[in-house]
């Protein structure tokens, strides 16, 4: 184990634990990181355990990507619209966003209740990302 390896172990664990995959490099006096995590949040929390060294500006040189599609917007940025009946996700970004192809927006922000952007129902709260707002 180097001694950056070493100096940076708890951030090395951490991305471990998170099923990290791809390469943890020592030379030329810095840590080379490069691979993937499954979520964006993953990929934060490996960076916070590296920022919890003071010198990791210097010595870390790192590219952490995400497997998983972000959130649309933070949740805090975001409207909601309640389905009514006629409703399809189309109809519903074309007046609220202006762009009926902006469904996929839609849909992606709510996968947590849909599994399929055709099948919403009456009632149904959806989180409307503003990210997508022209």
């Amino acid at each position: 184990m180097g001694l950056l390896t070493g100096k940076y172990r708890y951030a090395m664990e951490t991305a471990k634990s998170f099923d990290f995959q791809g390469t943890i490099e020592e030379r030329d006096g810095k840590l080379y990181i490069k691979g993937t995590v499954a979520t964006q949040e993953q990929a934060n929390r490996i960076w916070d355990a590296l920022k919890t060294i003071p010198d990791w500006r210097t010595e870390i040189v790192a590219d952490i990507k995400a497997t998983a599609p972000a959130e649309a917007a933070p949740r805090q940025a975001q409207s909601t619209y309640t389905v009514k009946p006629g409703d399809t996700l189309s109809k519903i970004a074309r007046e609220l966003l202006g762009d009926a192809n902006a469904y996929h927006d839609i849909f992606n922000a709510n996968r947590d209740q849909l599994s399929d952007p055709d099948k919403i129902k009456p009632g149904q709260v959806l989180k409307i990302p503003q990210a997508a707002h022209k």
